[in-house]
């Protein structure tokens, strides 16, 4: 029983992988037998189109299936153009338009990546009918047709089988995120007292930077979503803004943590600062299950009461003039660390009601479910 439980959970944890491997496979299918039923002349372009377009969540679906479209039509109609307009009687003529079709193209998809599909469709439109002996505008036509039966299905697959939406997805990426803030704080506020282990650093800091880029495309799939009125939610860009400075601030304590402090200074501080990283690396991590789970934020207060501690124990650091004495750079770290902090702290009552919002939108959306 427990390893079927076991099993189940790994499943489970991996329902996003999942439900897209079953998307793909149906959208496949799909296509082949409409593009069979259709008497396409080419269905594995109706089925590598379904594939491409669909995609991990709607958001993206719809993005990848405008671009492809777009590439295809366009690059449909100016390889077709080139076909008809220029006729070739050699093998001669036929290399050199093809070097007229794919190098535009191929500088028009370098500036716009989104048109990448142009320059494929129109080698294809170029060269489809030297081996099936149809006239080119045949070719761009039955091109078209492939790509529109493939995107079509690929879409609809996406709407209506185990359709993920961004927007879920996205409680899932700034919950990560969240963590692994927490994890990197952790470490080095902990170095100022014994030193830090710069390659676990290094790796939280590259799985940050990683994360981030990740919760920023999927960000743009959930507003995309929003846009087309296809799920509903808060606007991403406070929750995205907010992580980006949580972020920031771990940035800005590594820079003033780069040495432990004196020794004088941490036997004074050692205590407050152990209070400051444990309550705020709890915070965040709480605040990452409440995304997960659409729960109400965790308590902050606990945060401020940690802050206050340290300032305290700053002020009194000040007023018996233990920085005295040392050299400037080590003041300088010494004040940036408390200003890194302060922002910090901001930002963390920034995250709480962030949290707070996205909770909000669950428990509304639980409950007009329940009527």
């Amino acid at each position: 029983m427990t390893r079927a439980r076991q099993l189940f959970d790994r499943i489970r944890a991996r329902r996003t992988q999942l439900g897209l491997a079953i998307r793909v496979t149906v959208a496949a299918t799909a296509a082949y037998a409409i593009a069979t039923a259709l008497h396409l002349l080419l269905p594995l372009w109706a089925v590598l189109t379904s594939l491409i377009v669909t995609q991990m969540s709607v958001g993206r679906s719809l993005k990848a299936t405008r671009d492809y479209m777009l590439g295809t039509i366009g690059g449909a109609l100016y390889g077709g153009a080139i076909a008809i307009l220029i006729p070739y009687s050699s093998e001669a003529g036929l290399l050199g338009l093809l070097v007229l079709s794919v190098a535009p193209l191929a500088f028009i998809a370098a500036i716009n990546p989104s048109l990448s599909a142009a320059t494929v469709t129109a080698v294809i439109v170029l060269l489809v009918p030297t081996l099936h002996h149809a006239d080119p505008l045949t070719s761009a036509i039955d091109r078209v047709s492939e790509v529109g039966v493939g995107a079509v299905t690929g879409l609809l697959v996406s709407f209506l089988v185990l359709p993920s939406r961004a927007v879920r997805q996205i409680r899932a990426s700034a919950a990560v995120l969240l963590e692994l803030i927490a994890d990197a704080l952790t470490e080095l506020l902990a170095g100022l007292t014994r030193g830090r282990d710069n390659d676990a650093l290094h790796r939280i800091q590259d799985g940050i930077g990683t994360a981030m880029v990740n919760l920023n495309a999927i960000g743009s799939e959930a507003e995309r979503e929003r846009a087309a009125r296809l799920s509903s939610g808060p606007d991403t860009g406070p929750l995205l803004r907010t992580i980006l400075r949580l972020r920031h601030d771990v940035v800005m304590i590594g820079r003033a943590t780069v040495v432990p402090l004196p020794v004088e200074v941490q036997l004074r501080l050692a205590a407050p600062l152990s209070e400051v990283s444990t309550v705020i690396a709890r915070f965040l991590r709480s605040a990452a299950g409440a995304l997960r789970e659409g729960a109400g934020a965790p308590p902050i207060h606990p945060v401020h009461v940690a802050l206050q501690h340290y300032a305290e124990a700053v002020a009194s650091v000040r007023q018996d003039g233990l920085i005295r004495g040392h050299p400037s750079d080590t003041a300088e770290r010494f004040f940036a660390l408390g200003f890194s902090l302060e922002q910090m702290h901001q930002n963390l009552g920034d995250l709480d009601r962030v949290v707070g919002e996205w909770s909000e939108a669950s428990t509304d959306k639980t409950a007009r479910v329940a009527e």
